[in-house]
C-alpha cells in the first residue's frame, strides 16, 4: 500500500491536524498518511488526534526541526 506525504512543513496549529483531517478521508481504511511539520506542539496534537479518532499512531520522531508521523487510518 501506498504512503501519502503531505507536508505541514511552517504551519501551525491547528493547521496540521486540519490539513491531515481532511487528507486522511482520501486514504483507505489501513492506509497510511506520513506527515512533517515543524511546530513542536504537533507532537502532542497528533497523539491526541489520533486516541479522538481512532487512528493509529504509527511512528512520531524528529529530524532536525521537523517531526514526521506515519498515521495508519483505522474504519
Amino acid at each position: 500500500m501506498t504512503t501519502v506525504v503531505l507536508d505541514t512543513k511552517g504551519l501551525n496549529c491547528p493547521l496540521p491536524i486540519l490539513k491531515a483531517k481532511k487528507a486522511l478521508l482520501g486514504i483507505p481504511a489501513g492506509g497510511l498518511l506520513e506527515i512533517h511539520a515543524t511546530d513542536p506542539g504537533s507532537v502532542k496534537d497528533f497523539e491526541a488526534f489520533c486516541r479522538a479518532t481512532r487512528n493509529e499512531l504509527v511512528t512520531s520522531s524528529q529530524d532536525g526541526n521537523v517531526f514526521k508521523f506515519v498515521i495508519k487510518r483505522g474504519n
